[in-house]
């Protein structure tokens, strides 16, 4: 299969993928983007880089989604825990959360609608993928449960990613 170029990418963060730490430097980069840290590269990205650099076969790409799921479940909990304890307020104020107030008060209304599974719907989607971790760290929802929930839009959204870029590979390679 031809693997696809991906341009723009740091060619620092190019050299650390293709390196013998490529799951360890895999799995920072997903915690970094579960926590809503990662600002050099795009999460839909994360997944297609690491296929492209790390290889693409069956096992590789397992591997890849597993720790990509384990990656932004643990920082997306990490957010929970941060959003639990320090509140809301104290998340809004910090340059590094993407959202202002009024944007947050939608994903409020979301979770107040949905529930817990507006959690695993929003990490399936590219725009707010994550997003509703505020609002359900300030609920009383169940740390289990908001990882079970997290955990399995990570699974479905990765999955997507690596099925595009095997799907688009193998469409390049006609």
């Amino acid at each position: 299969m031809v693997p696809l170029q991906l341009e723009g990418m740091p060619t620092w963060l190019e050299s650390l993928f293709a390196s013998e730490f490529a799951f360890a430097v895999l799995l920072g980069i997903c915690i970094l983007e579960g926590a809503m840290m990662l600002r050099f590269m795009p999460s839909e990205l994360v997944v297609p880089s690491a296929l492209a650099l790390m290889g693409s076969s069956i096992p590789k790409t397992v591997a890849i989604v597993a720790v990509a799921v384990v990656g932004t479940t643990l920082g997306q909990f990490l957010l929970f825990c941060l959003v639990r304890r320090a509140g809301r307020e104290y998340v809004i104020q910090k340059r590094w959360f993407p959202l202002t107030e009024s944007r947050l008060e939608r994903f409020d209304g979301w979770f107040d609608r949905w529930g817990g599974i507006a959690v695993a719907a929003s990490n399936t989607m590219l725009v707010v993928r994550g997003l509703l971790t505020v609002p359900a760290g300030l609920s009383e929802m169940d740390g289990r449960t908001f990882v079970a929930l997290s955990a399995l839009g990570s699974l479905s959204f990765q999955s997507i990613l690596a099925g595009l870029y095997l799907f688009g590979g193998y469409l390049l390679a006609f």
